[in-house]
């Protein structure tokens, strides 16, 4: 039933693209400062952080089945808490619970997907997954936006607490019938450290951070860039879309096959490199068609970095320690998203100096992973 799982990931990613555009107003109907309006945004993240290395540690312990149903099932229920929100503390509330809840699902999500696919396609259900994560990035934004202009926030979010709900109650009746994976001694698991002392795992993290922190970059200076360049605000959405349309046509097309057949660390560096070539030529850019060309340069990128970082993370640690490194590897996502609008943001950057900042660090990443992967092939 990985084309159920697969279902999963695309509604736990579509809860988090549906936020987007409609928790900043929400809040600010609400009566909230400008100060508590980010603390509102943010504290998704924060506790969603937390909610994928708990996700992580009891997946290793109960196995993903157990925790995705939990995840699934809570994190319904906390969506359904936005309907009695009624002032803007309450509504920061319900968003640290709600982010804790929903981290629980993506780590054991991914875990099971691992643990039932092959060894030899590992890659290509990285790509396919990373499909659905990318149809969820489109399809959630204009969702949320289009509805809550007819009705209200809660209802969008009402809608997406019935869409979990539902999936909870069909993953106990169809996942636990799945047959579970071989048994592993989960009595004595490595230490922790250990999990960090892995050059693959480091690697995957490092990935995910950098992937996430050039997305946080782009939802904050790309509109900026192009507002100043003299186009609408619908310029940027279609902008991030053609990113995403792209990232998928190569996640579903028979390039998916190179994830199984190159070593992860090549597909790592020339997808992040791409990412990083993109964003400097971005922070460059003046003619609306070139920006849509160089978006679609960046979908490639996106496509080859997801599945290489999911790639090196399956292949390098044992099924018994699986899910604690799943709930870190998203960890490492949510505290992307942050940083990278943080840290430009804190450094007052122009966009263009900011895209160019953050491609800069891209490219310099693909370029050591790529001579690391040198060096230890001219040790064999």
């Amino acid at each position: 039933m990985r084309a159920f799982v697969y279902l999963i990931v695309f509604f736990s990613f579509f809860d988090l693209f549906t936020q987007l555009p409609i928790m900043s107003p929400f809040a600010e109907s609400l009566g909230a400062t400008p100060f508590l309006t980010g603390l509102v945004v943010g504290m998704y993240s924060f506790s969603n952080t937390i909610g994928n290395v708990l996700s992580g540690f009891w997946t290793d312990r109960k196995g993903p089945f157990l925790v995705l149903l939990t995840g699934l099932f809570t994190t319904g229920a906390a969506l359904l808490l936005y309907q009695a929100v009624s002032d803007a503390w309450s509504l920061l509330l319900v968003r640290f619970v709600h982010g804790l809840l929903a981290g629980l699902i993506t780590p054991a999500a991914f875990t099971y997907l691992a643990n039932h696919t092959a060894n030899e396609q590992k890659g290509k259900g990285a790509a396919i997954s990373g499909a659905f994560v990318g149809m969820a990035a489109i399809v959630g934004p204009a969702f949320s936006g289009i509805m809550s202009s007819r009705t209200s926030e809660a209802a969008v979010l009402g809608v997406t607490a019935a869409a979990m709900l539902l999936l909870g109650t069909l993953a106990f009746l169809l996942l636990k019938k799945q047959p579970a994976p071989a048994a592993h001694n989960r009595s004595l698991p490595p230490p922790l450290r250990e999990l960090f002392r892995n050059t693959g795992v480091l690697k995957a993290f490092t990935g995910a951070f950098l992937l996430m922190f050039s997305q946080g970059v782009l939802a904050y200076m790309l509109p900026l860039k192009v507002t100043r360049l003299g186009f609408d605000a619908q310029t940027s959405g279609l902008l991030l879309s053609t990113f995403g349309v792209v990232a998928i046509l190569v996640f579903l097309s028979p390039l998916n096959r190179l994830f199984d057949r190159l070593s992860p660390d090549v597909t790592f560096s020339f997808g992040i490199s791409t990412m990083g070539v993109s964003l400097l030529l971005i922070s460059q850019a003046e003619a609306d068609i070139f920006l849509y060309s160089v978006m679609g340069l960046y979908g490639v990128g996106f496509a080859f970095l997801f599945p290489s970082i999911n790639s090196l993370l399956i292949n390098t640690v044992s099924p018994d320690v699986r899910g604690r490194a799943y709930g870190y590897f998203y960890a490492f996502f949510s505290l992307g998203v942050v940083a990278g609008s943080t840290v430009t943001g804190g450094l007052a950057l122009e966009p263009s100096q900011g895209l160019l900042l953050t491609g800069l660090l891209l490219c310099g990443a693909g370029l050591l992973v790529i001579l690391l992967h040198a060096k230890k092939a001219s040790v064999r």
